[in-house]
């Protein structure tokens, strides 16, 4: 079942060309990983997926069902979510109120029952938290609830905003270099909860720079080359494509 598909994609600014006639399809349940160079426009087709650009032309669904005009809370209400590749945490707040943040999609008290304080005002309350934990759970994370998000490390940071993400109950999941700047060890914890979101049955589109990471969980891979399709297909297919070696790795290669 194709769960998100973009057809003939054109983004420009000004008069640079960052994604040209850009169609492909992301089917249910599996991890769909955009490679590229540098400059190749990963990041934008990204932001046009999730909200953040109009296309110039071309179209993009999801589930069937148009993204042209939509905010990007419209967007996220359909069940995507993102993570960004510089953390947006608030570093004052605990593990637990950062992830509690993302729940607001699934709540509905308004302002005058929350200063009231009715029963369903805490009854929902209580039911975020359960929520909120249940993301640290699966991020591995549950055990810092209480601990202020800045004394983190990195690597645990990122994995928080993934659990920020996940409190939404997206159905995709938009998760952007989620390795960047992690080590060898935090890489792997990365790479196993990737595939445990799989598991869970969210769809991963997955824009990365690690190469090892992206081979190794994907089921489809994306390239891009100047904002044009230089391949699509499985790992496999990609890595023995000419025209991918020729722009990771030179003319002569």
């Amino acid at each position: 079942m194709t769960l998100l598909q973009a057809s003939n994609l054109d983004k420009h600014f000004g008069g640079v060309a960052a994604v040209t006639d850009l169609s492909f399809e992301v089917q249910k349940g599996i991890i769909y990983s955009v490679i590229g160079p540098n400059g190749a426009g990963k990041t934008t087709l990204f932001n046009m997926l999730c909200g953040y650009y109009v296309p110039n032309a071309g179209s993009i669904s999801f589930a069937g069902k148009s993204l042209e005009g939509l905010q990007t809370h419209q967007i996220a209400a359909l069940g995507i979510s993102r993570t960004f590749q510089n953390l947006q945490v608030f570093y004052n707040m605990t593990v637990l109120e950062n992830v509690m943040v993302g729940c607001h999609l699934r709540t509905h008290t308004g302002l005058i029952k929350a200063a009231l304080r009715l029963p369903s005002v805490v009854r929902e309350e209580r039911q975020v938290r359960e929520w909120s934990m249940q993301a640290l759970e699966v991020c591995g994370l549950a055990h810092l609830a209480e601990r202020e998000a800045g004394s983190l490390p990195y690597g645990e940071l990122k994995r928080l905003e993934i659990a920020r993400a996940l409190a939404s109950d997206p159905e995709f999941l938009a998760m952007d270099e989620p390795a960047a700047g992690l080590n060898d060890t935090e890489t792997v914890e990365m790479r196993e909860l990737i595939l445990r979101l799989k598991q869970k049955g969210i769809t991963i589109l997955l824009v990365e720079h690690n190469m090892g990471l992206v081979m190794q969980i994907s089921d489809r891979v994306l390239v891009l080359g100047f904002g044009c399709l230089l391949a699509e297909g499985t790992p496999q297919q990609v890595q023995n494509d000419p025209a991918v070696i020729k722009a990771y790795l030179g003319e002569e290669v």
